[in-house]
């Protein structure tokens, strides 16, 4: 449910910030802090495309040469094809989640999307930047939208241009504010949280009201594992610039601590306040999730509809109601719906998903087309990692299930020794699971679900691990607690638990 882009000043003051969201707020109050619980404890010139960008792709089938050369053409073209068209949001709508497009508006001014066409507006800037190669604010702002067009075509080889853009900036103003926000996105979409962090507190030092750093902070904060202190940096985002981008992210730090209650009321009164199409998408999407993950899919679906009828494009929507589908029995539609998302936007969490959803079919054909979504997961991870993003967490929980299970303990392990979250401590549970490290396992599964944090995988990965350590009254407890509340959560994963519930049952 957090939002791991940065929302503008501008976006932010589309969406009611002269008010907290609690009831009876007024213009000078602030916002949700006294009415819900207490927190929990030398730059290239602009161009329209890159060759950056063709040697990235040349890169990704030089990384699947393990597969079969003649499939590996086709998925890598696919992949080519897929960053070259259509319009996918990239950037993670929550920790564990991180290949998932953004459910996050825009980081950029409403001016300069005014044509709804992010690539209509580069090609703007890159004009003006021709003949004012000195505007430093326009050199920040083609950076931002570097970032934003990566984010809305799931194409990390503008990650380079950004850097180099907003370095521009920076070498003709040293310290602006719209160049700082900009590497705090930059940072944060290549999952560099501490660097994200660093400019957040740099964007704040100058201006403790912007939008911008305020959000950005919550969410490194998160991505850190700092959860008291995200919460803290929630209470006063909300002091001092209230609106959909704090309360989103209030939301989250208290799903996060397992008060579920809490992150409901705060977004349905966020979206009470949504008044442009992308922000009532954007909260209705995390109202969805939330529904999700507790395994009311009706409820879930609505709010995936509702999405959809402000933004029918919405990525995000069109995966959680394919997820949705599937899970509350119409499987067929399930399919249908991710196979189309994916035709158009093969990326990581919908490959995989729709791998599941034809290895759960069990026929021949379907494992073999399950087989080549998860090559062209490995091959957008190649992409990736090389235009400077850190893909350690979706190595991590991409390879553990479909692919190199030793691949996938590496990368859990480095990813572990950059951040603890309770998405890392999973991941690497898991992967020391499937790598048959159980006893080292169990610990790190425990700390997943400390928190309170309501997540079927979670307890799932747990009870598995319970199992095979040999605390059978805790496995069946924890198997029971992830069908009990999202008993679809996956699906493979779900069958897994049935049938292992099933065994423990039966010895007892």
């Amino acid at each position: 449910m957090g939002p791991r882009t940065n929302d503008s000043e501008d976006r932010s003051a589309e969406s009611g910030e002269s008010a907290g969201i609690g009831s009876g707020a007024s213009a000078g109050s602030s916002g949700l802090v006294a009415q819900f619980p207490a927190p929990l404890n030398g730059a290239a010139e602009p161009e329209a495309e890159s060759d950056e960008r063709v040697a990235a792709v040349r890169r990704v089938a030089a990384a699947g040469r393990r597969w079969h050369l003649g499939r590996m053409t086709g998925l890598a073209a696919l992949l080519a094809v897929a960053l070259t068209g259509g319009s996918i949001a990239y950037g993670a709508i929550r920790d564990g989640n991180t290949t998932t497009v953004s459910a996050a508006p825009s980081a950029l001014s409403p001016a300069l999307l005014s044509s709804g066409n992010i690539d209509a507006s580069i090609l703007s800037l890159q004009a003006h930047l021709k003949a004012q190669p000195r505007d430093f604010g326009s050199w920040a702002g083609l950076g931002l939208a570097y970032v934003e067009q990566a984010r809305t075509k799931g194409d990390p080889s503008r990650y380079p241009q950004a850097d180099k853009a907003l370095k521009r900036s920076l070498d003709l103003k040293p310290g602006n504010e719209q160049a700082v926000t900009g590497q705090a996105a930059l940072a944060a979409a290549r999952h560099d949280f501490k660097d994200a962090l660093k400019y957040a507190d740099q964007v704040l030092k100058e201006n403790p009201y912007s939008s911008n750093g305020l959000s950005s902070r919550i969410d490194a904060l998160v991505e850190l594992g700092r959860y008291a202190d995200a919460s803290k940096a929630a209470d006063t985002a909300d002091s001092r610039r209230p609106g959909i981008p704090v309360f989103t992210r209030y939301a989250y730090v208290h799903e996060l601590r397992g008060d579920v209650k809490t992150a409901r009321r705060v977004l349905e009164q966020a979206l009470g306040t949504a008044s442009t199409p992308g922000d009532i998408s954007y909260v209705a999407f995390q109202l969805g999730q939330l529904a999700w993950n507790q395994g009311d899919y009706k409820t879930a679906l609505t709010y995936y509809a509702r999405a959809l009828a402000a933004d029918d494009n919405y990525l995000p929507a069109l995966e959680g109601r394919a997820r949705a589908e599937y899970a509350s029995g119409d499987k067929a539609a399930g399919l249908r719906s991710m196979e189309q998302l994916v035709a158009r936007y093969p990326l990581p969490q919908p490959l995989v998903e729709l791998g599941e959803m034809y290895e759960d079919r069990g026929a021949d054909g379907d494992k073999a087309k399950a087989r080549d979504q998860y090559a062209l997961v490995d091959a957008w991870i190649a992409l990736a990692r090389a235009n400077g993003v850190n893909a350690d967490l979706d190595t991590a929980l991409a390879a553990a299930d479909h692919g190199d299970k030793a691949a996938a303990l590496r990368a859990a392990r480095a990813e572990w020794a950059r951040r603890h979250t309770v998405h890392t401590a999973d991941a690497l549970a898991w992967a020391l699971h499937v790598g048959g490290k159980d006893e080292e396992a169990l610990p790190y599964a425990r700390q997943a679900t400390a928190t309170g944090y309501r997540n079927a995988s979670f307890l799932y990965h747990r009870g598995m691990i319970e199992r095979a350590t040999g605390h059978m009254k805790d496995a069946r407890a924890s198997l029971k607690a992830a069908l009990k509340l999202n008993p679809g959560f996956s699906p493979l994963g779900a069958g897994e638990a049935r049938k292992a519930l099933k065994d423990l049952e039966a010895a007892k």
